[in-house]
């Protein structure tokens, strides 16, 4: 039977859905209202066949100049019931948005691990090398057979860990280095500080303001401190933004969306004052049991890289995770000049750079300076 795509218009409808099938953060409705503040806008799809529901992506779009009219995006998405059936409703949204948005390109960044994930914590390239040339699962040989094939333009960094975040404290506290449980403990022994959850304005432009700091500390571009504020406000209580204070002033903070299964961290950051108490360390193992309260089992860091905030996520698990990344299935026959003249676009543009858009409406320019760089 071909699966029918049909939309739904109904919030809380779409994230009970969400939550009864595993779905990622990324996925709820709220963070479609966020995104569609900023030059995107959003579907929320269900895949049905018959009257069973097989499958639902929120699909954010983007509009491109001329000739490349839109770019359509599912982040840590879509939910599928049967992983036999991933490639199945990948075509079935994919022929959906290509008759009623008629983009470049359907890319998906989904929320599924690679056959050989987990993988042992510091994992060099060389060993991962080995490992990607292990056998792929039949359900991703499906996909690609559908027209989807991976890309280098990626936007979720796919090496990422995710923490078992279901065990108890004990359990959680012996898959952390040794030091790590030294300084845990010492974040919550030191004098005068707490950790909870950011109920006030004043405490929010704290936490705003260390945001800022740790971005420059690091090296980092931040968004905007309304973008940040949107998320509070369009997500209500899926947003959990959780603080350490040092008596009245905030001293670190985690900032998590979070759905039935998974707390998904979009930012941290610390001052100089969190970092010589240790709090950081603290923070992180406070968050963990506080959504583990609310039967979030998986506690996702949001992306490994080779820096030293990466570092410091991998101090939490003996282990490291790795999704399949980014697929892409072309929906115009422009697609390959798009995709060789911005090999990153996808990721600029989230980002509103107006760069981007110069450079696609002048691809061999922009080839030209891809090559310089």
């Amino acid at each position: 039977m071909t699966l029918r795509v049909t939309e739904c218009s109904d919030r809380a409808e779409w994230d009970d859905l969400l939550d009864r099938t595993g779905g990622h953060p990324l996925q709820l409705w709220g963070w479609g209202e966020l995104k569609s503040r900023y030059e995107w806008s959003a579907d929320r799809l269900v895949v049905g066949d018959g009257d069973e529901v097989v499958g639902s992506a929120q699909v954010l779009h983007r509009k491109l100049p001329q000739p490349f009219r839109s770019l359509s995006y599912i982040p840590r998405g879509p939910q599928v019931s049967d992983e036999a059936r991933r490639a199945e409703v990948l075509d079935a949204l994919a022929d959906w948005v290509k008759a009623h948005r008629k983009p470049i390109a359907l890319s998906i960044e989904p929320d599924w691990e690679a056959g050989y994930s987990p993988m042992p914590k510091g994992t060099d390239d060389e060993a991962l090398a080995q490992l990607r040339r292990a056998d792929d699962p039949q359900w991703l040989r499906d996909i690609a057979a559908h027209g989807f094939s991976p890309s280098d333009n990626t936007g979720l960094i796919p090496r990422t860990l995710v923490v078992d975040c279901s065990q108890d404290d004990d359990a959680l506290m012996k898959g952390f280095g040794s030091s790590t449980r030294q300084n845990v403990r010492k974040s919550f022994k030191a004098e005068n500080v707490r950790f909870g959850l950011v109920e006030t304005e004043a405490d929010l432009d704290q936490v705003l303001a260390i945001n800022h700091e740790t971005a420059r500390r690091a090296e980092f571009a931040v968004h905007s401190d309304d973008y940040h504020r949107g998320i509070r406000d369009l997500m209500g209580d899926r947003s959990q933004l959780i603080a350490a204070w040092e008596g009245d002033q905030v001293v670190a903070f985690v900032w998590l969306v979070v759905s039935a299964t998974t707390a998904f961290e979009l930012y941290g950051g610390v001052n100089e004052r969190g970092m010589k108490l240790r709090l950081n360390y603290g923070l992180k193992f406070y968050a963990m049991q506080h959504v583990r309260e609310q039967g979030v089992t998986r506690y996702d860091v949001n992306g490994l890289l080779n820096d030293g905030i990466s570092d410091f996520k991998r101090q939490f698990a003996k282990h490291e995770n790795m999704l399949i990344g980014t697929w892409d299935r072309p929906l115009s026959p422009l697609y390959p000049a798009f995709a060789k003249a911005l090999p990153k676009v996808r990721t600029v543009l989230k980002k509103g750079v107006p760069q981007a858009k110069s450079a696609i409406k002048d691809p061999k320019g922009a080839l030209a300076k891809l090559r310089r760089e």
